[in-house]
């Protein structure tokens, strides 16, 4: 159950949209914020919110590379596998972070750390081959930047989840 704060800060949001739905990805992206990913709970809630059926909060939900709906780790590598990342080594890349982490794409780590995912183009051409972490971005990606990066991460404290007000 949404809390009820979450619930009047989403409200508002769309009562003051044009277009109530909108606010339907940042209704998901809050709740995914929330929970951590949007599960079908959070996805109906979404949903009654702003007045849409399941199935259409759904069919949004599974367009985006970024709306999670299943558990992720705590942190989501999204590896480009866009042409110009393709052609800069993308391949070897993904390949090396599969044997790190002992997992292949679309899996997380047992110790829920890590979730490796692919994704069309980040726009970091400039960067590539790019990958982002939680949002960051990080490149040209070599196996020594890959092991930095790794290694300066499970050091971190494990990030907070925005909470909308």
């Amino acid at each position: 159950m949404v809390p009820e704060e979450l619930q009047a800060g989403l409200r508002k949001k769309i009562v003051e949209a044009e277009h109530p739905r909108e606010m339907a990805v940042d209704v998901m992206v809050a709740l995914q914020n929330y929970y951590g990913y949007l599960s079908d709970e959070a996805l109906e809630e979404g949903a009654v919110l702003l007045g849409m059926t399941p199935l259409e909060m759904e069919e949004l939900a599974t367009f985006y590379d970024f709306i999670y709906r299943q558990p992720v780790g705590r942190y989501v590598l999204h590896v480009c596998d866009g042409i110009v990342c393709w052609t800069n080594g993308y391949g070897g890349i993904r390949d090396y972070l599969c044997e790190k982490l002992g997992i292949e794409v679309g899996q997380t780590t047992p110790d829920g750390m890590f979730t490796l995912l692919p994704t069309a183009c980040l726009g970091y051409c400039d960067l590539s081959p790019a990958m982002l972490v939680n949002r960051r971005p990080y490149g040209p990606l070599t196996p020594e930047k890959v092991d930095s990066i790794l290694e300066d991460l499970r050091k971190q404290p494990p990030p907070r989840a925005a909470r909308i007000k």
